[in-house]
């Protein structure tokens, strides 16, 4: 049962932005490029109906295709990249990473982590105090025509110092797929594939070293999924 409570919010349409509740709000961390143009402004709403834009031009930007996730009372932002084919920008595949407290102000924390570049990873898992980066990959670009794609874990108890936990997990290498956090576990979901298809496989793991598979995934192969946790179950 769903409810209409703003028909046209004053925030422009778009997709593969940072969500995230944060503060008691939801928040909208920049977006993407498909109106020939970046998204570079952050908004919150407290019900959903009312929104401010608390920054119309963040420092990090021109990117998207970023990873967000909230740790330690901030909104952190990381990776992502520039896509010149949709909207005028140097070629950029970014491996820094930034913060914020209230949205407005941000702060880069760390440049040239030692992960790859990558972005495209939808949902967030904050574990055990430290913030995950769990595969992920590249767009394609004019100079760079092959997306690349990642299965390997990091995590970090400060967004500075990063720690590689598996070079190649058991899963696919995958990009456009979701993580999450439940029942004490990492869990990573379905994506896109280096063939170019879909997948609904479902992995978790306790550590981030040892991943079991859940069996007999009943819902059809997918990417870009909605992902959360609700009511102490997985959605």
């Amino acid at each position: 049962t769903w409810t209409l409570v703003n028909k046209q919010a004053p925030w422009e349409g778009r997709h593969t932005a940072g969500y995230v509740v944060f503060n008691g709000k939801m928040w909208i961390v920049g977006g993407d490029a498909n109106q020939g143009h970046y998204q570079n402004d952050v908004w919150t709403s407290a019900d959903g109906a009312a929104w401010e834009c608390v920054a119309a031009n963040v420092p990090w930007g021109p990117r998207v295709l970023h990873y967000t996730v909230v740790f330690q009372d901030k909104i952190w932002v990381m990776g992502g990249q520039t896509l010149p084919q949709f909207a005028p920008a140097a070629a950029v595949f970014y491996r820094d990473v930034w913060n914020s407290a209230d949205g407005q102000t941000w702060t880069k924390v760390a440049d040239n982590v030692p992960w790859a570049p990558r972005g495209m990873i939808g949902g967030q898992a904050v574990f055990q105090d430290r913030i995950w980066i769990l595969g992920g990959g590249t767009y394609d670009t004019p100079a760079k025509p092959n997306r690349i794609f990642y299965h390997d874990v990091w995590s970090s108890a400060d967004g500075v110092n990063w720690e590689r936990r598996l070079e190649r997990a058991p899963w696919h290498p995958r990009q456009y797929h979701d993580v999450a956090v439940f029942d004490g576990k990492l869990w990573v979901l379905e994506g896109c594939h280096q063939d170019g298809g879909n997948r609904n496989d479902v992995w978790f793991s306790p550590d981030g070293a040892n991943w079991t598979e859940v069996p007999r995934t009943p819902w059809l192969p997918r990417h870009a999924a909605s992902v959360f946790v609700h009511q102490n179950a997985l959605w």
